[in-house]
């Protein structure tokens, strides 16, 4: 058994390369292999938000703080908010964060796949962003 105490693993910024606006991320765990599922506590500030991505694995958000919201390659944005459990499955293109005035904080799962866990794409456009393009 390993316990991982609160406040003993350091706070990361969110690269620039694969978010937009202020991140902060938490990690929670991370086993040893066999082991492939890891997750992070991840805070967004308003208007913060991923670039596109997918996940060999699919991933699972649980929302626990403030108001986000979440969109799939074609589909609407959607929005998020504390006790939601987003599914976004393996290889689906998408991206999330929090909403244009409001902090957003969830528990990303994702499991590795021969040690990768994302496919980083481009960037979400302000206009994607705000529901005015694709």
């Amino acid at each position: 058994m390993e316990i991982k105490r609160s406040g003993s693993q350091a706070s990361g910024k969110g690269p620039e390369n694969y978010f937009t606006g202020t991140v902060r991320v938490d990690p929670l765990f991370h086993p040893p292999a066999p082991a492939r599922a890891f997750g992070a506590s991840v805070t967004f500030e308003p208007g913060a938000r991923t670039a596109w991505h997918t996940h060999p694995l699919g991933q699972t958000l649980i929302v626990t703080a403030g108001c986000g919201r979440a969109r799939r390659e074609g589909g609407p944005i959607e929005e998020i908010r504390p006790g939601d459990a987003v599914w976004f499955a393996p290889g689906e293109k998408h991206w999330h964060g929090a909403a244009p005035t409001t902090a957003m904080t969830h528990i990303a799962i994702q499991e590795q796949l021969d040690g990768k866990a994302a496919d980083w794409m481009e960037k979400v456009s302000d206009e994607q962003y705000s529901n005015a393009g694709d």
